[in-house]
């Protein structure tokens, strides 16, 4: 006896460069290979895609990957078979034609809104409740589905093997290997950091303090927005990838733009990452080694309040001197203040934040991932019965 895998349609509309193909992507491979399920997945820009998932092809509408159908979402929607389950991810809005197709449908189908990631404590009392706006449209469902670091929310994405993964990575030095194949070959005792993060207009006093440190110190830069101000420091009008400088004890890596595994290996390898947007936060914080979180800035000053939300969850992890460097830090980066004095603070405390991150990372891996959450919601929601597949 089998149960029946329901059907599902994830939506995404490509708005912060890869952070929302990023979830989704994740998300869609996990529900077919953990989970039996038959997912499409629906993106408006693949050319993004492509640069995660280098399978992909851009000219295809239609496409196969890892158990996945990836499909091309068109400017005018056609008719499409109707579903079991939507995802509306991070409110994407959903096409006319296909809600009316759904709500026409004598077969019932839930309508999840995967919602941004947060810490806030209303999450967890929004988290599973159904929506209005679906409830009297013929046999639709709509409910909020909040991810999150606690019991009462929809969890983190993560695969299966993921922590199994990343612990033999280490114990077969594939860390060493793989900074060797950035070009690094870092010695005990040097400080190995990723830096993937928005603009900061104070990070040439930081890179200058990591170049007056005592030990080498190893910094890898994926592409992306961050290597604008590091250009400035070395004072250069722009970097490409595959580039190396040197200046004091800091050694600087220029990386080209990595596959999800790959940054995986690299957050992975490294004593300490910074991390910005919602994938690769998520990500850092399961390679269990200490992070800094770059928060997406918004102008009315929301994005202060959801870090402080996370810092007062992430910090109960941590001794009462490493919360409180560790909380500088993330203030000062996230603030625009010059982050050199509280950085020193850091490294004062190093091995107790070192404690805290693997104690966060062991706290959030007893608690159900948002793959099996979704798939439980949805069997509980539809009233799914078993059926013989045999």
């Amino acid at each position: 006896m089998k149960t029946a895998p329901l059907r599902w349609d994830i939506f995404c509309r490509i708005v912060d460069n890869f952070g929302d193909i990023g979830v989704c992507w994740r998300l869609a491979r996990q529900l077919v290979n953990e989970h039996g399920q038959d997912v499409q997945l629906w993106v408006d820009d693949l050319s993004v895609m492509a640069a995660l998932v280098p399978e992909l092809s851009e000219e295809k509408s239609l496409q196969c990957i890892d158990g996945v159908t990836v499909r091309r979402w068109p400017e005018h929607w056609r008719d499409q078979p109707v579903t079991d389950v939507v995802i509306e991810a991070f409110a994407c809005a959903l096409p006319a034609a296909y809600l009316s197709a759904l709500a026409d449908s004598a077969r019932p189908t839930l309508w999840l809104n995967l919602e941004y990631l947060s810490a806030e404590a209303w999450v967890e009392d929004c988290h599973g409740l159904p929506s209005p706006v679906a409830q009297s449209i013929g046999n639709l469902k709509k409910y909020f589905f909040f991810p999150g670091f606690t019991e009462k929310t929809g969890g983190l994405s993560r695969e299966q093997n993921l922590l199994s993964s990343r612990d033999q990575f280490r114990k077969n030095a594939g860390n060493t290997r793989f900074l060797k194949s950035l070009g690094a070959n870092p010695e005990t005792g040097d400080l190995t950091l990723s830096l993937f993060s928005y603009e900061n207009p104070h990070i040439g006093s930081w890179l200058s303090a990591l170049s007056q440190q005592s030990h080498p110190v190893h910094l890898f830069v994926p592409e992306g927005r961050v290597q604008g101000d590091i250009a400035d420091w070395l004072g250069l009008a722009r970097l490409v990838a595959g580039q190396q400088f040197h200046r004091g004890q800091l050694h600087l890596y220029i990386l080209p733009f990595t596959t999800p595994d790959e940054y995986d290996h690299l957050l992975w390898s490294c004593d300490f990452n910074i991390v910005r947007g919602e994938d690769s936060f998520v990500r850092a914080q399961w390679a269990a080694a200490p992070m800094l979180w770059h928060i997406y800035p918004q102008d009315d000053e929301a994005h202060r309040v959801k870090l402080e939300a996370f810092l007062r969850l992430y910090n109960q992890s941590f001794s009462e001197s490493a919360a409180n460097a560790v909380r500088a830090f993330w203030q000062d980066w996230n603030h625009g203040t010059n982050p050199t004095r509280s950085w020193q603070q850091m490294l004062a405390d190093w091995p107790a934040i070192q404690a805290g991150a693997r104690r966060w990372c062991e706290h959030l891996a007893a608690q159900k991932n948002i793959s099996q959450q979704l798939v439980t919601f949805a069997e509980k929601q539809l009233l799914f019965a078993p059926r013989n597949l045999s």
